[in-house]
């Protein structure tokens, strides 16, 4: 049990790299996520081919997760493009609304009843971040690409959850993520048109950051999760991943010195996110005593 809690937490960790990995790599938000999940796709392709796991799905499948897919790559790209048109800290805290949109969009996507405790939560975290919005407005562009982000990131994660049960969980992933190159590939013309400054080539040390995120943040991230769920419960790994955002805006206060930039107004949104996490995580453990 111990070395599954290690293995937990060592993903976690990994995952909420993500965001600082976005700040070190110069490239612009659309290219980075192009070539993260260019060398993703290539590495699992690899690593599925040579363990003999590489199987074909059904054509009606594949156009399925390659949908789910495209949904991941952008919001990737709005991720990124929040946290490089303001700062780690803020794009984390946007993804914090996840909660509120997973919530009003589930009961829409897989006929559930609406669970009012939940949404409830959620505007706890979506008032968190317009108290940063309304005091600080250095950063609003950047908090809209935020909230399409977590948008896309409740979308995703609802429609994946109805087609786990398709394949091997790495061979949904590659599905996936060719989906998601393939729809960033037709749009990166019209991403050039309207952005012709943008950068478009990896410099040296942007392949290096790249290696990392494609195989340490993804591919390495996801096994240690799948080991780590064969002894450690889904509640207990879905409540540890509420420490991601905490993980990656220490990292960003430590390497960054973000805390210098950031307004008392980002304190009072995040203590609002904080205690709708400690309320959620509250009613999951009291819920399971009963």
């Amino acid at each position: 049990m111990k070395s599954a809690l290690i293995k937990l937490h060592t993903a976690i960790f990994f995952v909420g790299f993500t965001g600082i990995l976005g700040v070190l790599i110069r490239l612009n938000e659309m290219p980075l996520v192009w070539y993260r999940i260019m060398l993703t796709v290539v590495s699992l392709f690899v690593l599925l081919k040579f363990s003999g796991k590489l199987t074909r799905l059904p054509l009606a499948a594949v156009k399925k997760l390659a949908l789910i897919g495209s949904v991941i790559a952008l919001h990737w790209v709005c991720f990124y493009g929040s946290i490089k048109l303001s700062n780690v800290s803020i794009g984390l805290v946007c993804f914090s609304a996840t909660g509120l949109f997973t919530a009003l969009l589930e009961p829409l996507l897989i006929t559930r009843k609406v669970r009012w405790v939940e949404v409830l939560l959620g505007l706890f975290s979506l008032a968190g971040i317009y108290l940063i919005f309304h005091f600080d407005d250095r950063y609003q562009t950047g908090i809209i690409v935020g909230i399409i982000s977590a948008i896309l990131a409740a979308l995703f994660s609802v429609l994946n959850k109805k087609h786990l049960a398709i394949a091997d969980a790495q061979v949904i992933m590659l599905y996936e993520l060719l989906g998601g190159l393939l729809v960033l590939t037709l749009l990166m013309p019209l991403y050039i048109y309207f952005f012709p400054e943008a950068s478009l080539f990896p410099s040296l040390s942007d392949w290096g950051w790249l290696l990392i995120l494609s195989w340490v943040c993804t591919i390495i991230a996801m096994k240690l999760m799948l080991e780590s769920l064969q002894k450690v419960s889904a509640f207990t790994q879905n409540l540890s991943l509420n420490l991601e955002p905490v993980y990656a805006i220490i990292m960003a206060f430590i390497l960054f010195d973000e805390n210098k930039d950031l307004q008392p107004s980002f304190y009072y949104g995040v203590g609002l996110i904080l205690i709708s996490v400690v309320l959620q995580m509250m009613r999951v453990v009291i819920g399971k005593r009963h």
